[in-house]
């Protein structure tokens, strides 16, 4: 996956004006302190295309929620707030991590809002480097485990809070990962007693393919390849 993410970026994510990464980048990201080979790699391959001039814009998943300002000015990137309209040829278009739209999942959204808390988020990049790998080691264990008690449905996006956030933004088109579910869906939409076909494109985690879409004048499509 390694090998296939760098030849995506010299290869295809060169030839772009800009690449928008929307979390889970990293299966876990401990900090800007990790020395690991695969996180320098990675750092090393996103430097060498933001110098080569493609603007890079990454956004937090709920597996690299650490990333911070250090490994922003290793790589040349900008961090992304959670949501974030941006402009596709003329179109408004929404983009986020996902996780936020599966309301459903009470647990995890409970674990959300107190790992994402500054305060606790600040004491834990203080810690020991060593120490914050044994706490990604068991973290990532118990969501494994967590995630083999729910149901699909649970995990799934919430179609209430899709709605909701799209008229919320003002937008009619949305972007997002997590799922690891990649469609191209249809959403209906009421805006101000008028219905509208909204649209809410899923992109798919990469293993056995590589998921991207691509944004030109001709409109925004699923792309995959294999790996």
């Amino acid at each position: 996956m390694t090998e296939a993410f760098t030849r995506f970026l010299i290869e295809q994510a060169s030839e772009c004006q800009t690449l928008y990464i929307l979390g889970d980048l990293f299966e876990v990201w401990i900090g800007d302190d990790d020395s690991a080979p695969l996180a320098q790699h990675v750092i090393q391959q996103l430097r060498a295309l933001t110098e080569k001039g493609t603007e890079l814009n990454i956004m937090h998943g709920n597996r690299d929620f650490a990333l911070g300002r250090r490994f922003a000015q290793e790589t040349g990137c900008s961090l992304m707030q959670d949501l974030e309209v941006i402009n596709l040829y003329g179109e408004k278009v929404l983009l986020l991590h996902g996780d936020t739209l599966c309301t459903d999942d009470l647990d995890y959204q409970k674990t959300r809002r107190l790992i994402r808390n500054p305060v606790l988020l600040s004491f834990m990049k203080r810690l020991p480097l060593k120490m914050r790998q044994q706490l990604a080691i068991r973290a990532r264990t118990k969501s494994l485990a967590s995630t083999n008690m729910k149901t699909d449905a649970i995990m799934d996006v919430s179609q209430t809070s899709v709605v909701s956030t799209l008229i919320n933004q003002g937008v009619t088109t949305m972007i997002h990962g997590h799922t690891h579910r990649p469609k191209d869906h249809s959403v209906a939409l009421m805006v101000a007693d008028v219905k509208q076909t909204g649209r809410r494109i899923v992109l798919g985690d990469w293993s056995d393919k590589g998921w991207f879409i691509e944004a030109s004048s001709a409109g925004l499509s699923l792309e995959s390849f294999q790996i």
